[in-house]
């Protein structure tokens, strides 16, 4: 989870027989100005997380206005939530594996292997999908178990959870069309395809719960109906690109070596994401101890605190595009300058959205929780911690994913291992037992950040100038 672009390079090879003519011009990633180039790759990938982002919050909006007992709905939805980005974001780190391996191929123009890897991509998606959700279906009352989900939740939590994990091979095969299509040159159609899907999301929440008082289960639902409506229509749009990337359902196949391809750069990813999420786990499981008051609060910030995340995090997915690329082409210049506009715009997303955020947080909050001052209390110390201190994560991710972009998945995950997850780990079991508040826990978030931040900046300088000294030995003597 997140480029208009590929089309206008000088001496590009011609495109794919039978494709559509582009309806709009591509950014070039390879060359031109970087200010305006990022920012039209970002911008997109902005709205489409966003409005994603909207249509997830209306869920909880509408359990919270419109079901009589909301704060009990909203809270078990907020039980699944860790849970269902580890499950699943451990596979959709493969996604990243794709984007890097195909920028890469893009980059130096190898169209054949581009093709390749997009078809097996693919149909490692579709499988992938199947599998998360059979074992999320089956262990959901398990899992929820193991994470402390009181007894009071745990049946409308696990309804929810598998009504939500008949969605995932859906939700698997738009992430990787999507990941593809941004890497491949096009940020808008994903974007379109969320506005649409969101859309029906919302129309059904609202018709499955106020209609039909379907409460949790009426949400999961419009959720995996949409997920499918967004899977359908990121295959329809790769089908219609004009590019090496061009997807044909018959060409879908698992190829050996762009599979391991694949795996090489996005097993470590995803071993990241699920790292990532354990901890979260870990922390929403201490969280569900705190009673319902607090699970109720946490649950709207977290919500609200996924838009902040959003704004911070399309850098993030601009520095992997535009450095796998640069990096394809031998580029190392362009490199350097890409990171420092990305960390730009870091500063610039994170001021605008994550500031009205913390500035609005008062009426936002009350959308989720109208009647509950006490966990709006809790929300609101949640949010001022941790939206407050985004730019950090948003900077550590540009950075962590530079490195990606440059071959190196496996350092990366490495350093997130001890300092996101490792440290999260120690806090929850050392520091938050002498302090037992949601505000001593949360602030494990921006200390991890900072010290990931600071180990990543490190081993990106010495990358860099390593595969410098690998591409001038490589290249002839003038």
């Amino acid at each position: 989870m997140e480029p208009k672009t590929t089309g206008a390079d000088a001496g590009q090879k011609p495109p794919v027989p039978g494709a559509s003519r582009p309806r709009a011009r591509k950014l070039n990633m390879v060359s031109g100005p970087l200010f305006p180039g990022v920012f039209a790759f970002a911008l997109p990938v902005v709205l489409t997380g966003l409005l994603s982002l909207f249509y997830n919050a209306a869920d909880l909006v509408v359990l919270g206005r419109f079901v009589e007992d909301g704060d009990h709905a909203i809270s078990a939805v907020g039980c699944t939530g860790s849970l269902i980005n580890l499950l699943v974001g451990l596979f959709l780190g493969l996604s990243v594996g794709s984007s890097v391996t195909i920028a890469i191929a893009l980059g130096a123009r190898d169209e054949r292997e581009a093709s390749a890897l997009t078809h097996t991509a693919i149909a490692v998606s579709a499988i992938l999908g199947v599998a998360v959700g059979a074992v999320g279906f089956i262990f959901a009352p398990t899992f929820l178990s193991w994470m402390n989900c009181s007894d009071t939740l745990i049946d409308d939590a696990s309804l929810y959870l598998r009504i939500y994990f008949c969605g995932t091979p859906a939700n698997m095969v738009y992430n990787f069309g999507a990941a593809i299509l941004r890497t491949s040159g096009d940020a808008r159609r994903p974007l379109f395809i969320l506005g649409g899907a969101g859309l029906v999301n919302v129309g059904l929440n609202l018709l499955l719960v106020i209609g039909f008082s379907m409460s949790v289960a009426g949400v999961a639902t419009a959720t995996i109906v949409s997920q499918y409506l967004s899977a359908v229509a990121a295959l329809f749009f790769l089908s219609r690109l004009n590019n090496a990337c061009r997807l044909s359902l018959r060409k879908l196949s698992l190829k050996k070596n762009q599979l391991l391809r694949i795996l090489r750069h996005g097993v470590p990813a995803g071993i990241q994401s699920s790292l990532f999420s354990f901890s979260n786990v870990l922390i929403q499981s201490t969280i569900n101890s705190f009673g319902d008051v607090v699970i109720a609060g946490s649950t709207a910030a977290a919500s609200l605190e996924g838009f902040g995340w959003t704004a911070i995090n399309a850098p993030d997915a601009a520095s992997m595009a535009f450095v796998g690329q640069n990096y394809g082409a031998k580029n190392l210049r362009r490199i350097g300058r890409a990171v420092l506009v990305c960390l730009v715009y870091v500063l610039l997303f994170w001021a605008a959205v994550d500031g009205a955020i913390l500035l609005f947080r008062e009426p936002l909050v009350k959308l989720y929780l109208p009647d509950s001052p006490e966990s709006m209390q809790v929300a609101f110390s949640r949010l001022t911690l941790v939206v407050g201190t985004y730019f950090l994560c948003g900077f550590m991710g540009v950075i962590s994913s530079a490195i990606r972009g440059m071959g190196a998945s496996l350092l990366p995950t490495a350093v997130a291992i001890g300092g996101i997850c490792g440290l999260r780990i120690l806090w929850i079991v050392f520091v938050v037992p002498h302090s037992p508040t949601l505000r001593t826990l949360m602030t494990s978030y921006p200390v991890s950040w900072a010290i990931t931040l600071a180990v990543d900046i490190v081993i990106f300088l010495v990358l860099f100038r390593k595969r410098k000294r690998e591409i001038e030995k490589a290249s002839p003597p003038a």
